[in-house]
């Protein structure tokens, strides 16, 4: 195709124009959404602020961290569990994964102190969920694990605590 041919072709054929985006929205993307959010706190720009949503983040933000430590509290005494209940199958994957989930824990509650007071209620949720796991994973009875978790929770935490054979 020649110069001349191109150009025609261009000239019946232009590239099409370009739509402007409206702009995003919570739901319609959501990245583009939270970078806008963000210029317009740090412009201190009220009308631009989508108030609801925000709270809605910021709510979920601080539900992800409770979350966190409750699934930690869960693989911890996952393992706890499968280390009284069953002596003879003791791995260093365990220890490793109770030293993990430990650290975790740890660091959660460092960083965010006021999660310290809930911890107790998210213990007593994991543990009904660790029961379940540690039953499953090791062919045992679920009615041969207590009910309730059978060890303090300052037990629990301690860094080199292992609970004893059951």
């Amino acid at each position: 195709m020649t110069n001349d041919a191109r150009l025609v072709a261009i000239h019946r054929n232009p590239a099409p124009k370009e739509v402007p985006m409206p702009d995003p929205t919570y739901d319609t993307d959501f990245y583009a959404w939270t970078q806008g959010q963000a210029a317009a706190l740090r412009a201190k720009d009220l009308t631009a602020l989508d108030l609801e949503h925000l709270a809605e983040e910021i709510d979920s933000l601080g539900n992800e961290q409770r979350h966190a430590v409750r699934s930690h509290l869960r693989v911890l005494l996952w393992h706890l569990l499968k280390w009284a209940y069953q002596p003879t199958h003791r791995t260093t994957s365990w220890r490793t994964s109770i030293r993990n989930a430990r650290a975790e824990i740890t660091d959660r509650l460092d960083d965010y102190p006021s999660l310290r007071p809930h911890v107790p209620a998210l213990l007593t949720a994991a543990y009904r969920q660790a029961r379940g796991l540690a039953a499953d994973e090791t062919d045992l009875p679920l009615a041969t694990f207590p009910e309730a978790c059978p060890w303090p929770l300052a037990d629990v935490l301690t860094e080199d605590w292992l609970p004893p054979e059951a």
